[in-house]
C-alpha cells in the first residue's frame, strides 16, 4: 500500500506510507500477504488474549443476533455482568463504571469526573508518558504527540518525576502538589515511552501527596490492566489505590471497541445528587460489552493472567541477552535500550520485517533521549517460553544485522 490509499495513516507522512496488512491470525502469531508474522507487541498492546480467539469470536456473533443497538442510557444484562466483573477486579470500595468507546476517551471522562469531583482544573502527568490521542487525553500526555496539538488544556502540569539520567534505574521523587490540582493521572509502568517501572514505595508517596492536597489518583490501566503485568492490573503489583481506574486496549482483547473508567465509592457518591455531565452516544455498545466480557472470561478460564507473572523472570533473561542495556520487564512487559540513532532503528523495522516478528521500537522522542532507542515487547498473554525465546532470538539477529556484526 501507498500514498493512493483512500486514508490516512497515523502517526507518520502520507507521502508514501505503508500499512501492514493484517489477513488473519491464531494464538501468538498474524498472518499477512508476506507470510506469518510472531507476535510479540499485541498488536498495539491489546491483543492480550491472542490472535483468532473462537471463544471471543463467537460471542461477538451471539450479541450481534441477540441485540445489537442500544441506547447510552439502556440496561442490558450483559452490560451490568460486565460491570460487576469489573468492580470485582478492582480493589474493595469501587461501585461504579463508566464505560466509554475506548483508552483516549476513558481518559478524558476521567478527566471530567475528577473536575466535577473536586472543582479543581489542574493535573499533574509524567513528561515521559502517553493517556490518549484525544484533545484533553493528549494534553494529559508528556510525549512528542502533545507537543503537535499545542496548546492543549489549561491547567496540565507535567513533571519529571522519575530519573531520567540512568537507563534502566528509576528514583522516586516526592511530587510537590499545588493546592488547586484536583488529579495526579500515572499509568502504573510507563509503557509505550519506554518501559519505566517504579521502585517501591513510590506509589505511597504519590497516594500520601494527593490525599494531603485534595487531590484523585487516576492508574491509567490502559496499556498495563488486563493481566499485561502478571496481575489484573497492573497497579496490584505496587499495592497502589487510585480513587479512578481507566481501562482500554485489553478491555476487549482488541475485538472490539470499549473503554470504561473505574470509580471508587468515595467519588462516586458525589454523583448521587450531583449531574454526571458525561455521555457518548456508543457508550457500552453490546458488541464491545460482549467482547469485553468473554475475553475476562478467557483470561481466568485460560490463566493467562499467571502465565504472564511466570513467564516475567524468562523475559527479562531473554532480555539480558540482546546487545543492549538495561533490559528491565514486568510480567510480559519488557523493554531494553539501544545505542541506535533513529536511522538505525528505521532499518531495525525493516530487519525485524524481514524475520517476519512484529515488536515495539522507540526512538529518541518517545524516551526524551538525544540519541539511543529501545525496543518494547509485550506478546499475547498465551506465548509460551518457546515461543518468547524464538522471537527474542529473532530480535538478536535483526540487531546484529544493523550493527554490522
Amino acid at each position: 500500500m501507498t500514498d493512493e490509499s483512500p486514508f490516512f495513516y497515523t502517526w507518520q507522512r502520507q507521502r508514501g506510507a505503508r500499512g501492514l496488512e493484517i489477513t488473519g491470525g491464531e494464538g501468538c502469531h498474524f498472518d499477512t500477504p508476506e507470510g506469518r508474522f510472531l507476535d510479540l507487541g499485541a498488536l498495539v498492546y491489546q491483543a492480550n488474549a491472542g490472535h483468532g480467539h473462537r471463544r471471543i469470536i463467537d460471542a461477538i456473533k451471539a450479541q450481534a443476533d441477540q441485540l445489537c443497538l442500544s441506547t447510552p442510557s439502556s440496561h442490558y444484562p450483559a452490560k451490568e455482568e460486565l460491570a460487576r466483573e469489573l468492580l470485582a477486579a478492582a480493589p474493595e470500595g469501587f461501585t461504579k463504571v463508566f464505560f466509554t468507546l475506548g483508552g483516549s476517551d476513558a481518559n478524558e471522562n476521567a478527566l471530567k469526573i475528577a473536575r466535577l469531583f473536586t472543582g479543581r482544573y489542574k493535573t499533574i502527568t509524567r513528561y515521559r508518558s502517553y493517556h490518549g490521542a484525544s484533545m484533553g487525553a493528549a494534553s494529559l500526555s508528556g510525549d512528542w504527540r502533545r507537543a503537535a496539538v499545542e496548546p492543549g488544556l489549561p491547567g496540565a502540569i507535567h513533571v519529571m518525576d522519575l530519573d531520567e539520567g540512568v537507563p534502566g534505574t528509576q528514583i522516586p521523587r516526592v511530587l510537590e502538589l499545588e493546592e488547586n490540582v484536583g488529579a495526579v493521572f500515572l499509568e502504573p509502568v510507563v509503557g509505550a515511552n519506554g518501559v519505566l517501572i517504579p521502585p517501591a514505595g513510590y506509589f505511597q508517596e504519590v497516594r500520601e501527596a494527593c490525599d494531603r492536597h485534595g487531590a484523585l489518583l487516576v492508574c491509567d490501566e490502559v496499556l498495563t490492566g488486563f493481566g499485561r503485568c502478571g496481575s489484573f492490573f497492573a497497579f496490584e503489583r505496587f499495592d497502589a489505590q487510585p480513587d479512578l481506574i481507566t481501562c482500554g486496549k485489553a478491555i476487549t482483547a482488541g475485538y472490539g471497541t470499549l473503554g470504561a473508567v473505574l470509580v471508587h465509592d468515595r467519588v462516586a457518591r458525589f454523583f448521587e445528587d450531583e449531574e454526571l455531565v458525561c455521555g457518548l452516544t456508543h457508550y457500552a455498545h453490546p458488541l464491545g460489552v460482549a467482547a469485553a466480557l468473554e475475553s475476562i472470561r478467557v483470561y481466568r478460564d485460560e490463566g493467562l493472567v499467571a502465565n504472564a507473572l511466570a513467564l516475567e523472570a524468562p523475559l527479562l533473561r531473554l532480555l539480558e541477552t540482546l546487545p543492549g542495556t538495561g533490559a528491565r520487564a514486568l510480567g510480559l512487559l519488557g523493554a531494553v535500550d539501544l545505542d541506535l540513532d533513529d536511522a538505525q532503528l528505521g532499518a531495525l523495522g525493516g530487519a525485524l520485517r524481514k524475520r517476519r516478528v512484529h515488536a515495539h521500537l522507540k526512538g529518541k522522542r518517545q524516551l526524551r533521549r538525544d540519541r539511543g532507542g529501545a525496543v518494547v515487547v509485550s506478546p499475547p498473554l498465551s506465548i509460551t517460553e518457546e515461543q518468547l525465546a524464538e522471537g527474542i532470538g529473532r530480535i538478536a539477529e535483526a540487531i546484529h544485522e544493523v550493527n554490522g556484526d
